[in-house]
């Protein structure tokens, strides 16, 4: 299964907040240490916020946190929100499906249920488990120092 840049890029996203715990994190720490552009970003941003993974605070001292706890925080979950209904293969979606099989084919089934396990092995995952004591992802979310 793969997942989508927007899936890729939230988990990413919350790791960095989590990692900084103390602290408002900004969109352009985030997009330079994680190498993701801030158009993106911002889209990713609004829709955690939306979804009460994220607590942002707009201004110059703005930023965002978590909304909540990371142990609280399951990646299955996030999985499923990010993605939404998103097909897995073309057969699942309504309007772009041209697949003559659809009605007898069996492959969907097992389709839909692989997804639901991904999903469901995700649900055993906390954000805290993915940051906690991981002293390399630690250093790697480091805000990049400026050179004067």
């Amino acid at each position: 299964m793969r997942i989508t840049k927007r899936t890729n890029i939230a988990v990413r996203l919350l790791m960095y907040c989590a990692a900084h715990p103390d602290r408002l994190v900004t969109k352009s720490e985030i997009a330079e240490v994680c190498n993701i552009s801030e158009n993106h970003l911002a889209q990713v941003i609004n829709q955690l916020s939306q979804l009460d993974y994220l607590s942002t605070q707009r201004g110059r001292n703005g930023g965002m946190s978590l909304a909540r706890p990371a142990e609280e925080i399951r990646i299955g979950a996030v999985f499923r929100h990010v993605e939404g209904a998103l097909p897995i293969a073309e057969c699942f979606a309504d309007a772009d499906n041209t697949c003559p099989l659809t009605d007898a084919c069996r492959l969907r089934l097992a389709l839909q249920d692989a997804a639901e396990v991904f999903y469901a092995s995700l649900d055993d995952v906390s954000l805290d488990a993915l940051v906690c004591d991981n002293d390399p992802l630690l250093k790697l979310l480091q805000p990049v120092a400026c050179v004067r």
